[in-house]
């Protein structure tokens, strides 16, 4: 067992202290370091940070990939309560499949056919989607097939990845790992972060990086006291779009902003809906106790997952709780934002167990230094704000749809900004030559949403400068989206925030909400 005492951290030697202990008793000795002999991108074992993924759904599949095609990184764990299904979302006809056996590259163009998608589903009455491989045996399967093609041997095998249903016994049981990568399901997030920091492991948690303003104080509170590397897998405080908006604003090109719309075109997933009476079969190789954990306990039914929990309050944070904690951690850095000190909604119809089809949430800011306050408005559910006067016919496309039917406007005293809804291709009205976005440079690669803060991440595992996006930058950022969750539940009741006491004044039925408590065996 690792124990969290400075005595047992020192007896307790990971394989990297032995190696570079070895190599310091052995420098009386000529040795031509291995990644000499290794060539160009080679990168000694000791030299790269080992990671489990924890969660292997189809976000967690896609950023593993991601991981394994890096060469300073090693994947030696996968951990899912699920072990095999293929009824996950995925964005497009076998995405995931296809995405593998390009990662893996010439020889495997017909890797995994028994993974292959078992066809379409339709989520909602506007959402059709491409149905995929999950769980912890594909993704072992993945990693050792990608390991094993880089062998350089004929066989191509490689069986160094072990797989879990449970993150405890992972945690337990590998010792030597650096650091996790979350992207269970949002309820899970707080709990496995804090048990991995704990370990002394460093965390990239995907968004939101809490379920509750309770868990995200204590996420914060256990990366401070660990001091390990943490970020979660957002962009936006780093993006050129957020500098240049930042930098326009800041010159006054649309005078003191007042207003911020932001607007999605999510729920995918089915909302407003009540909990389903009949109880389903649980399917074979899930845990579904395990999948539950820290929520309350109910029957199994496939209105829960894979994909579709993020509706539901107990599991996940809906639209918001997707989607806000991009274009919001861009918006607190470019305005300086700190939690907002009010918060209110209207929904469509409410719904006792699941988020609204359709709601937007007003969140007003106090001022600070020469920002006047300022009221941040946010809708979903196909909701926008009013369309602003004599637009050019290429932006009216934000207010009809166009580009995934989702933006963002910054409005000032002086004019307008608008963005797509991660501040790309910014514009500002009245029309300025001054401010005008610079084309991309040629050939340059479109980034991800997580690739900067994946780069800053492993950069901080050795060593380096904090993410921006880590645990303690972002706590404010996942108080004021998950202030406005509360709303959603509640709308109409104006709620009044006191941050320093953590505390929903105007109510005790919202005050609630910002802690819900866990089953017993999961409180942290």
């Amino acid at each position: 067992m690792i124990h969290d005492t400075a005595l047992n951290q020192t007896a307790n030697l990971s394989r990297r202290d032995l190696l570079r202990g070895a190599a310091t008793s052995a420098a009386s000795f000529l040795i031509v370091p291995r990644h000499v002999l290794g060539g160009v991108g080679y990168v000694p074992p000791s030299d790269k940070v080992t990671i489990a993924s924890i969660g292997l759904g189809r976000q967690g599949q896609a950023i593993t990939m991601e991981l394994l095609a890096r060469p300073d990184v090693q994947i030696t764990a996968v951990c899912d309560c699920n072990e095999s299904s293929k009824n996950y979302v995925e964005y497009g006809d076998n995405a995931l499949l296809k995405a593998a056996r390009e990662l893996l590259g010439p020889g495997y163009e017909n890797w995994g056919e028994d993974l292959a998608s078992p066809g379409e589903v339709q989520l909602t009455h506007e959402f059709r989607t491409s149905l995929g491989m999950g769980g912890r045996e594909p993704a072992r399967r993945l990693v050792e097939a990608y390991y094993g093609s880089r062998k350089g041997s004929s066989s191509g095998a490689y069986k160094g990845c072990n797989a879990y249903k449970d993150y405890r016994e992972l945690l337990e049981k590998e010792r030597d790992l650096d650091a996790v990568y979350i992207a269970t399901p949002d309820h899970w997030h707080a709990i496995i972060s804090i048990a991995a920091m704990r370990k002394h492991k460093h965390v990239l948690c995907q968004k939101p990086m809490t379920h509750s303003i309770g868990e995200a104080r204590r996420v914060a509170a256990v990366a401070r006291e660990t001091k390990v590397a943490t970020s979660i897998t957002v962009n936006n405080p780093s993006s050129e779009s957020t500098h240049l908006i930042s930098s326009w604003i800041s010159d006054g090109a649309i005078g003191s902003v007042r207003e911020v719309h932001n607007w999605s075109s999510r729920p995918f997933w089915p909302q407003g809906i009540d909990r389903p009476k009949d109880v389903d079969p649980v399917p074979p190789g899930l845990d579904w106790d395990l999948w539950l954990g820290p929520a309350p306990e109910r029957p199994f039914n496939k209105a829960y997952l894979p994909f579709v929990w993020r509706g539901w309050y107990d599991f996940g944070d809906g639209s918001f709780g997707d989607m806000g904690c991009y274009s919001f951690a861009g918006v607190f850095k470019i305005l300086n934002l700190t939690p907002p000190v009010s918060v209110e909604s209207s929904t469509s119809e409410s719904y006792s167990e699941t988020f609204p089809k359709a709601s937007l949430v007003y969140l007003n800011f106090p001022a600070a230094g020469n920002r006047p306050a300022l009221r941040m408005s946010w809708y979903d559910g196909g909701l926008r704000p009013p369309r602003p006067a004599g637009l050019p016919s290429d932006d009216q496309r934000l207010f009809e749809g166009g580009e995934d039917g989702e933006g963002i406007m910054y409005v000032g005293d002086k004019g307008i900004l608008l963005a797509g809804f991660n501040g790309e291709r910014p514009r500002v009205y009245p029309e300025n030559p001054k401010y005008q976005t610079p084309p991309p440079p040629p050939h340059q690669q479109e980034h991800h949403h997580v690739d900067i803060a994946i780069d800053q991440w492993i950069a901080a595992c050795k060593g380096g400068p904090a993410a921006v996006a880590n645990f303690e930058n972002q706590t404010p950022v996942t108080e004021a989206f998950l202030l406005g969750c509360i709303a959603q539940h509640l709308p109409g009741d104006f709620l009044v925030w006191d941050e320093d006491k953590m505390r929903i004044t105007s109510s005790e039925k919202a005050n609630a909400l910002v802690d819900p408590p866990a089953r017993t065996e999961y409180s942290v």
